[in-house]
C-alpha cells in the first residue's frame, strides 16, 4: 500500500485537526495548509508549509483565491501509476499530495440567519474546498479525500498501520461527492429564496444522509432504510431505550408527534395506523395521557404515544400499564427512563421541535409537494349559521375537535369534549360512515360532543346520523351545494354549526 507523504489541510471545522496534524507529523507527514488553519496549527506548535510557498503566490482578493493553482490541482489530480503525469509533475517541480483534508464554509449558517443580505450569502460560498474536494475525490486510486472529523481516527490508525486501502480510499469519495452535492443544493435552494420564488421551488432537491437502515418496509418483503438529518423532528429523534425502529413506527411516531404538537397546553395522542385512537389537551401530561386513553383502550394496545411535553415520572407509570411500541416526547426524566426501562422493547424517542416547510410524497415517476397544512382555527373568523351558536364549553370542544380533525384520515369525522376525543371515524369513502364509526368506536358516552369533519357535510345525513348519537356542536368548512340543507337540518335538531372556511383533508 502506498505510503501518505504530504497532506493538504484546510478546514472551517476545526474540531480535532491539531490531534490529526501532530499524528501525521509524528508518521513523517508534511503538512500544507491555508490561512486559519495554518495559524491554529503552527500556534500548538506544528510545522506547517503555507500555500503560498508552494503556488508561489500570495492568498489574493480578499482569500478568494488560495489553492486554484496548478501546483496545488496537479498534486492532487495526477495519476500515479501514468508516465506521462509523472513527466508533467517533474517537469513543471510539482510534488505530489497524497492526502486531502478539507470541509466547507458554513454557507448553512449564513443561509439560516435571518435578514442575511445576497452579498453575505455570496462571499460564504466556498469555492476552493469543493474544488480540492471534488479533484481528489476524482482521484481517490491515489489520493484520499477527507470531509469529516469522524473520520480522522480511522484514517490515522489506516496510515499508522501501513497504508490507507482502496476500499477506504473509495469510501471516503462516496462521502466526498455526497459532501458537495449537499452543499451545492443547499446553496441552490437558497439563493432562488432571494428572487422570492414563492414557497414551492423551481427544482425540488432531496437530499438527506442514510440514518440507518430498517428491518424491512411496510412489510417483510419490502426493503426499507431512514434518511434525514439529526437532531431534526422524528426522523433524526434521539432513541433512548428499545429495540429497532420499523418503518412503520417511524410513521406513527411522526403522526403522533405531529399531533402533539398542535396543542399549546400538555398533550397527548396515541395513534394507530397513522390515525388517532385518543388525543387529549389537559393541565399536566399525565392527565393528558389518561384522557386519550379513555377515547379507546383496546385500540391504544400497541400503538405509538406523541407527548409534547418532557415524559415525568406520573406519566411513565401510566404509560408502563399497557402495552405501547413507542413514545415520542420532548425529553424524560430520570425517574421516567427507570420506569420505562423495565419495558425493554419500548422505543423511546427524544425528538425535537420544529417542522418542514414543505410536504413531500412520491408517486410513480414522480413527487407530490406542498406546504405545511398549519391552519388554525380563528374563533373571529369562523362563521356561525345556525340560528343557535355554540356554548363557552361548546367553543371549546370545537376548537380542540378541529385540530384534531386535521391529523384524521379522510373522511374524518371526530367526537370530542373539551380537551378529549371521544370518537374517531377515520378513512371511510363516505362521510356518513365515518360518523357512525366514529360512534361506534366511542367507549364514552356521546351525550354533549361536538363533531368534527375535515371537509363539508355533502348531506344532511350525517348530521342527523351525530345529532341521533348524542353530539350538539358541528364544526365544519362548507362549501357544498346543499349547505343550506345542512344548516336547515342541524336549526331543526336545535345543534349549533361553524363555518372554518378551512379544508383539512389529509390522504
Amino acid at each position: 500500500m502506498p505510503q501518505v507523504r504530504r497532506v493538504l489541510i484546510s478546514v472551517t471545522d476545526k474540531t480535532g485537526v491539531v490531534e490529526l496534524a501532530r499524528d501525521l507529523t509524528a508518521l513523517g507527514v508534511e503538512i500544507i495548509s491555508t490561512g486559519g488553519t495554518a495559524r491554529a496549527l503552527r500556534e500548538s506548535g506544528i510545522a506547517v508549509k503555507d500555500v503560498s510557498e508552494v503556488t508561489g503566490l500570495p492568498e489574493m482578493l480578499d482569500g478568494r483565491v488560495k489553492t486554484l493553482h496548478p501546483r496545488i490541482a496537479g498534486g492532487i489530480l495526477a495519476m500515479r501509476g501514468r508516465a506521462e503525469h509523472a513527466r508533467a509533475l517533474e517537469e513543471h517541480g510539482i510534488a505530489p499530495i497524497d492526502m486531502v483534508v478539507v470541509n466547507l464554509y458554513r454557507f448553512e449558517d449564513a443561509a439560516a440567519k435571518a435578514g442575511a443580505s445576497l452579498e453575505e450569502l455570496i462571499e460564504n460560498i466556498d469555492i476552493g474546498g469543493p474544488t480540492m474536494i471534488r479533484a481528489a475525490a476524482k482521484n481517490y486510486q491515489d489520493v484520499a479525500v477527507v470531509v469529516s472529523p469522524a473520520d480522522y481516527v480511522s484514517v490515522v490508525a489506516e496510515i499508522r498501520g501501513g497504508g490507507l486501502s482502496l476500499e477506504t480510499k473509495w469510501r471516503l469519495a462516496k462521502k466526498a461527492f455526497q459532501t458537495t452535492a449537499a452543499y451545492d443544493a443547499a446553496i441552490s435552494n437558497r439563493l432562488e429564496q432571494v428572487d422570492d420564488a414563492g414557497p414551492l421551488p423551481h427544482d425540488l432537491s432531496i437530499r438527506a444522509p442514510k440514518l440507518m437502515d430498517l428491518r424491512y418496509g411496510e412489510n417483510p418483503h419490502q426493503s426499507a432504510a431512514l434518511y434525514g438529518t439529526r437532531g431534526r423532528g422524528v426522523a433524526g429523534a434521539e432513541q433512548l431505550q428499545g429495540k429497532g425502529l420499523s418503518y412503520n413506527n417511524l410513521v406513527d411516531l411522526d403522526a403522533a408527534w405531529q399531533l402533539a404538537s398542535e396543542f399549546d397546553s400538555p398533550a397527548a395522542a396515541i395513534i394507530k395506523h397513522t390515525n388517532p385512537c385518543g388525543c387529549a389537551e389537559q393541565d399536566s401530561p399525565a392527565e393528558a395521557y389518561r384522557k386519550a386513553l379513555e377515547c379507546d383502550p383496546v385500540s391504544a394496545y400497541g400503538g405509538v404515544i406523541g407527548l409534547n411535553r418532557p415524559v415525568d415520572e406520573e406519566t411513565a407509570r401510566e404509560i408502563a400499564r399497557t402495552f405501547i411500541e413507542a413514545v415520542a416526547a420532548l425529553d424524560y426524566s430520570e425517574e421516567a427512563r427507570a420506569i420505562l426501562a423495565v419495558k425493554k422493547n419500548l422505543r423511546l424517542m427524544k425528538a425535537a421541535c420544529g417542522r418542514d416547510a414543505l410536504v413531500v410524497k412520491s408517486i410513480a415517476g414522480g413527487f407530490l409537494t406542498q406546504t405545511v397544512d398549519d391552519a388554525r382555527l380563528d374563533r373571529a373568523a369562523a362563521v356561525v349559521k345556525t340560528r343557535r351558536a355554540p356554548s363557552d364549553e361548546e367553543w371549546k370542544a370545537l376548537e380542540f375537535a378541529w385540530k384534531v380533525a386535521k391529523h384524521v384520515k379522510s373522511n374524518a369525522i371526530v367526537y370530542a369534549r373539551p380537551g378529549q376525543t371521544v370518537g374517531v371515524g377515520a378513512g371511510q369513502m363516505s362521510r356518513v360512515d365515518s360518523v357512525r364509526i366514529g360512534a361506534m368506536k366511542a367507549v364514552l358516552p356521546l351525550a354533549g360532543t361536538v363533531v368534527a369533519s375535515d371537509a363539508f357535510f355533502p348531506f344532511p345525513d350525517g348530521v342527523e346520523e351525530a345529532v341521533k348519537n348524542g353530539a350538539t356542536g358541528f364544526i365544519q368548512p362548507g362549501g357544498s351545494v346543499r349547505d343550506q340543507e345542512v344548516i336547515d337540518a342541524a336549526d331543526r335538531l336545535g345543534a349549533a354549526m361553524v363555518f372554518t372556511g378551512i379544508r383539512h383533508f389529509r390522504h
